[in-house]
């Protein structure tokens, strides 16, 4: 038993050195560059810059209003396929469920090199389409992560609740409102954490889609980093650590159930 708690002990102690050397130090670097000048010296300059540029607050509103456009739709593609492939009724096999998952497993950048294609063919591009076009990328490449936290929620739903609502009376709509929503909660939180904060830092899909017209907060931190502007690249991801933690705390009440499928 001793033995077993010291080996216990030291994998504790990996585990400790590494997320201080992979995950403390980066964010105390970023921290460091962020508010200090090239002499070392504290200053805050970078935020007054951030906060009183027009473009860059146009960056991160773009940036809010495209992550949450493609939460939604998301969630309305997502939600009604993940309830049939969760459904023994229509779905009597996993190879559906395979189906949706498969694109997860091609290299991001050829899954939104081949969607440019495709857009292109049907008259949607960068050029005429930026906004449009960034979306839909969003939408194809994100929508698995939707799909995969709320089928494993309905997976474990209590299909008996259902069948006794229906019993009592209640019509499909008020099923469906009243309680098979509030039992996949769980699954919709995860959702939205998975797609919401990754929308607003990815700058691949805007970059091959949106023609250089669709400019979000992530490729500004792209960008700094590229050209070797460290504290301002520095200080948007904290811009973007902080929207992440905000979107925690508005989502945290709302799963306060464990073992409903969720991935938090």
């Amino acid at each position: 038993m001793l033995k077993l708690k010291f080996r216990r002990k030291h994998l504790a102690i990996i585990y400790a050195v590494f997320l201080i050397a992979f995950v403390v130090a980066p964010l105390l670097l970023i921290f460091y560059y962020a508010f200090t000048n090239d002499a070392g010296q504290i200053t805050f300059h970078r935020m007054v810059n951030f906060f009183t540029d027009s473009s860059s607050l146009n960056d991160l509103l773009v940036s809010i209003l495209i992550g949450a456009a493609n939460t939604v739709l998301c969630l309305l593609i997502g939600y009604p396929v993940a309830y049939l492939l969760a459904n023994p009724k229509y779905n009597k096999s996993k190879m559906m469920l395979l189906l949706y998952v498969m694109p997860m497993w091609i290299n991001f950048v050829l899954r939104t090199g081949a969607t440019k294609d495709l857009l292109y063919w049907i008259g949607i591009s960068g050029n005429n389409r930026p906004y449009t076009a960034t979306l839909i990328g969003m939408v194809y490449n994100y929508l698995p992560f939707v799909i995969l936290p709320l089928y494993a929620t309905m997976q474990k739903m209590d299909q008996s609740q259902v069948e006794a609502a229906r019993d009592l009376g209640a019509n499909p709509f008020q099923t469906f409102i009243k309680l098979i929503i509030p039992m996949t909660m769980p699954g919709i939180v995860s959702a939205i954490l998975m797609v919401f904060v990754p929308t607003m830092s990815s700058f691949v899909i805007s970059n091959a889609l949106g023609g250089a017209k669709v400019n979000l907060i992530g490729n500004n931190i792209n960008t700094s980093f590229n050209y070797s502007r460290w504290g301002d690249g520095s200080f948007m991801a904290i811009i973007m650590l902080l929207l992440i933690g905000l979107t925690f705390l508005l989502t945290k009440n709302v799963n306060k159930e464990e073992g409903r499928g969720s991935l938090w």
